[in-house]
């Protein structure tokens, strides 16, 4: 096979939490009041409407090539296979977004609405009203079925966010199942919280096992989301253990990143992109975008940081405390 066969068709995923995407609407059924114009965060249309075009252009810019390696071919190659160094990502893991409306908005009507972007999310039982969703281009991805699955609390957990499956055709042909989750935060302390994220994972696991065992032992599997885990903690080894690979394990910045998130001067990444076996040669490269709009001095620690949109009430008129992962697929 030659390179030029190889990598005629690349395929760009990005996960992103985008730190609470939320509307300026009461929902009476949710918790939101704090992101309303007169909560404490006063999130006004204009702050609202700000935000959608920045995380519009926080994915349109994850669609700059990095060079990367793919069965040993340098991604610099691609330039000549495609013609341009450049392409608008394929499929993005949303992480914190609030409901339909939003998605409509960010698709729709922001710098994203020429993209043609096609959108599907769940409908969370979590108190805030925190959602997923799964944005995809209709050109690459074909979908064929997607469905919340519910995350049933155990003993002193709260509500907390469905997993979102969905799976469709790529260009090669084969099928792809794409899963996203937002497990239970560390509130209250690390290990208190971990039985929490374990639960769910383990429902992603289930998801996992349903996929090998009713489609094939060889499906295609991208599980992406916030674990707020490492990949050391107990979560994403379970799944790991799964025959999943964690391809974002030792992913970097090229500005300065060391993880998707910093916490009082310390890197981490809390944010994951796992695939299955089958999947894993397909993998050119992973990586996080720390483009320089993205991420602001530390005055405090050193280094860089993201450039967050609020800390605390305080807003900061950033983008997101979270930094976007990106992975690169040849198929």
């Amino acid at each position: 096979m030659t390179l030029s066969m190889l990598l005629i068709s690349l395929f760009t995923f990005v996960e992103l939490n985008c730190e609470n995407l939320f509307d300026c609407r009461h929902d009476s059924l949710k918790n939101d009041t704090e992101f309303l114009p007169d909560g404490s965060y006063h999130w006004t249309r204009t702050r609202y409407w700000r935000k959608l075009n920045r995380v519009g252009q926080t994915i349109i810019a994850c669609g700059e090539k990095q060079v990367g390696v793919l069965q040993g071919k340098e991604l610099k190659d691609v330039d000549y296979v495609k013609g341009r160094s450049w392409q608008l990502p394929d499929m993005v893991a949303l992480c914190e977004v609030e409901n339909d409306s939003v998605l409509h908005d960010l698709t729709r009507r922001s710098l994203l609405r020429n993209a043609r972007y096609e959108y599907v999310m769940t409908n969370s039982p979590d108190e805030r009203g925190i959602d997923v969703a799964l944005v995809y281009s209709p050109f690459s991805f074909r979908l064929i079925n997607s469905h919340s699955v519910r995350v049933e609390p155990i003993r002193n957990m709260r509500p907390t966010r469905d997993i979102l499956y969905a799976s469709g055709i790529i260009a090669s042909g084969d099928t792809l199942h794409v899963v996203v989750a937002h497990l239970p935060s560390r509130r209250g302390g690390e290990r208190q919280s971990r039985p929490f994220r374990i639960a769910a994972a383990s429902k992603v696991a289930e998801v996992i096992d349903s996929i090998y065992n009713n489609v094939s032992k060889d499906a295609k599997i991208i599980i992406a989301g916030d674990f707020n885990d490492y990949s050391q903690s107990a979560s994403v080894r379970l799944l790991c253990s799964n025959r999943m690979k964690d391809i974002s394990e030792k992913a970097t910045g090229h500005n300065g990143a060391k993880g998707t998130y910093r916490y009082q001067g310390e890197w981490g990444s809390l944010d994951h992109i796992l695939v299955s076996e089958s999947l894993a040669a397909s993998v050119a490269n992973c990586y996080i975008y720390d483009a320089p709009f993205l991420i602001e001095p530390d005055d405090k620690y050193g280094g860089v940081k993201p450039r967050r949109n609020y800390l605390g009430p305080r807003y900061l008129n950033g983008f997101s405390d979270h930094l976007p992962l990106v992975a690169t697929f040849g198929w």
